[in-house]
């Protein structure tokens, strides 16, 4: 089953973008007050430059020391627009850094709260997709789309305003030049978001893609699944590179539409200025104030022309990480505690998406403190089970109970005291061998780390340069062999009643993955572990062994007694035994592979 996460629509995006300003209103303030500021004294020059070519053209008066101080105020006040801007920039910058932190923070917290239903299906690729991709696009246009888009548009106002101040006449024409700007914007934003989204889609699906294959290239490459998979990524490159493409023509029509639109106001200024003043009605210093108020917009539209493409991409990646908000939560769960450790499954029927059922009747007791081994071929049903044993899914029908309370309506941390499912995935974090085990156990001693350690066979610890202390997962990687005694110590640490292994041993080999188990035994003695055998040595050790076909529990018993009955289980370990004679089963074809299965 493969879970979609949802994508924030405009209302919910633009009530969120209201939240983030409103978070940080001081700020905006600031921004606005700095940029209104330096608008009001950038209008200042041209206004000066029309009265010194008026003044010129009188030539009447002191006219040298008319043009040295009215140029003097105009540098004055250039120099003042520059360094009201630059405060300006500096506050809008620091405002972003400030609210990037506060949405990679909100996504974060959101990913974490993600019901264990929903965060076993996502596709991987899309969560990193939002996490990095889209989180950093959101990040760098709240450090510099926000303030220089605040910038241009103050300064657009101002412009346009001092035109009409000058001249309504000459203002309007400049209004009017634009009607080209809002048409072809009006356009390109009608058919900007969909196909941002697309794009943003894509290449989160482009991102699974390589995710899923390089994670799970060893089963392509046993199971001869290259071709496939080589299919699979051409399909997402060509889908991500359509939907590239379609944002591509959009923009070769906008950015053309704002060139020709930026220059028609200085044109038409100078047109019907000219006309104008050679009736009478303007001076020759109005007319330049104008026009050059219309070339300064032309600063302002550019900013905005680039940010307006960009925008629409922060857009998409921003509805994408809100989108989180809409992933329905998990019903509280009761704080009922179980009265003891028994599991009992009654009557479970299991099925993914409304398919047909993947577990039918199943009917089991595990006994607290036994060692329960759970075998059957590929897509008999085995890590469902497990995944409902260990409350991360609820059956459709029948009921999975510990202590007389349903396992999925335990609270997590109630639940993770009670059931530990451990799997072949496992996660190092950048960090210290010591911090990567006290993630379950934050007051553990080191005494209690390396007991963990060695009691798994973990003795390259005692290699690393600095012990606990060594920093993994960067400079120095650990293998998967060791980073999966890693995470097994993990358990050993949290203690839990009852632990699931599925798959837990595979990238160990044979004679370490069977030591490591025992060794788990051992430290877990009188908890319950209930292990999903891919070898059979492993349902040999158990005290008992559950044997899982098309979905339901066709054999339940004791090895010795299962063997005896000559059922299912009896030819599996007959097969895998008397042709092998315990050699490993990973490098045997036919009857073995299928057993280890």
């Amino acid at each position: 089953m493969t879970a979609t996460l949802p994508v924030a629509g405009a209302k919910l995006v633009r009530a969120a973008a209201w939240g983030d300003l409103r978070a940080d209103r001081g700020a905006v303030a600031g921004l606005l007050l700095l940029n209104g500021m330096a608008s009001a004294a950038g209008l200042v020059g041209p206004w000066l430059l029309g009265r010194i070519v008026d003044a010129v053209r009188a030539g009447s008066g002191d006219v040298l020391g008319t043009v040295d101080r009215l140029a003097l105020g105009a540098l004055v006040f250039t120099v003042v627009q520059m360094l009201l801007g630059r405060w300006a920039l500096a506050v809008g910058y620091r405002f972003g850094e400030r609210t990037a932190g506060r949405v990679r923070e909100r996504f974060l917290a959101r990913t974490l709260a993600l019901p264990p239903s929903v965060a076993e299906h996502v596709p991987a690729g899309d969560l990193i997709a939002r996490g990095t991709t889209d989180a950093s696009v959101v990040a760098l246009t709240l450090r510099r789309a926000v303030p220089e888009v605040l910038v241009a548009l103050v300064q657009a106002v101002f412009l346009i305003a001092a035109v009409l101040v000058l001249n309504p006449l000459l203002g309007l024409c400049g209004l009017v030049c634009f009607l080209g700007v809002g048409a072809a914007l009006r356009w390109y934003l009608r058919r900007a978001r969909p196909a941002y989204l697309t794009e943003a889609a894509t290449g989160a699906r482009l991102a699974d893609v390589v995710t899923s294959t390089a994670k799970g290239a060893r089963t392509i490459e046993a199971l001869a699944l290259e071709g496939r998979r080589a299919e699979a990524a051409d399909r997402a490159v060509a889908d991500a590179r359509a939907a590239r493409l379609r944002t591509l023509r959009l923009r070769t029509v906008l950015f053309p539409s704002f060139d020709v639109s930026c220059a028609l106001p200085a044109v038409g200024v100078l047109l019907v200025g000219g006309a104008l003043h050679a009736n009478g009605l303007v001076s020759v210093g109005v007319v330049v104030a104008a026009t050059v108020y219309m070339r300064q917009l032309v600063g302002p539209l550019d900013t905005l022309t680039v940010w307006v493409e960009q925008l629409q991409g922060a857009i998409a990646s921003y509805a994408r990480i809100e989108g989180l908000a809409e992933v329905p939560r998990e019903e509280l769960r009761t704080a009922a505690s179980p009265t003891d450790d028994r599991i009992e499954v009654s009557g479970v029927r299991y099925a993914y998406d409304g398919g047909r059922d993947v577990l039918r009747g199943i009917d089991l007791v595990v006994r607290p403190g036994e060692r329960l081994a759970i075998i059957g071929t590929s897509g008999a049903g085995k890590s469902t089970l497990a995944r409902l044993l260990a409350g991360l899914d609820r059956p459709r029908t029948g009921s999975v109970t510990v202590g007389g309370t349903p396992v999925a309506d335990l609270p997590a941390d109630r639940l993770r005291e009670q059931v530990v499912l451990i799997t072949q995935d496992h996660h190092v974090f950048h960090d210290t061998v010591r911090d990567n085990l006290r993630v379950v156990k934050p007051n553990a001693t080191d005494e209690e780390l390396r007991g963990a350690l060695e009691a798994l066979g973990a003795r390259w610890i005692n290699d690393l340069p600095q012990g606990l202390n060594t920093e993994v997962g960067a400079v120095i990687s650990l293998d998967g062999a060791r980073a999966q005694q890693l995470s097994l110590a993990r358990v050993v640490l949290a203690d839990p009643h009852t632990l699931i292994l599925d798959e837990a041993t595979a990238l160990l080999d044979p004679t370490t993955a069977r030591e490591t188990e025992q060794s788990l035994a051992a430290v877990l003695r009188g908890r319950t572990v209930i292990a999903i055998a891919h070898r059979l040595q492993t349902a040999h050790d158990a005290n008992r062994v559950a044997v899982l076909e098309a979905g339901e529990l066709v054999e339940l018993g004791t090895h010795d007694q299962l063997v005896g009955a000559g059922g299912h289980y009896a030819s599996l370990w007959t097969s895998w035994h008397g042709e092998y004679d315990g050699q490993d089963p990973r490098r045997q074809p036919g009857a073995a592979r299928r057993a280890g299965q």
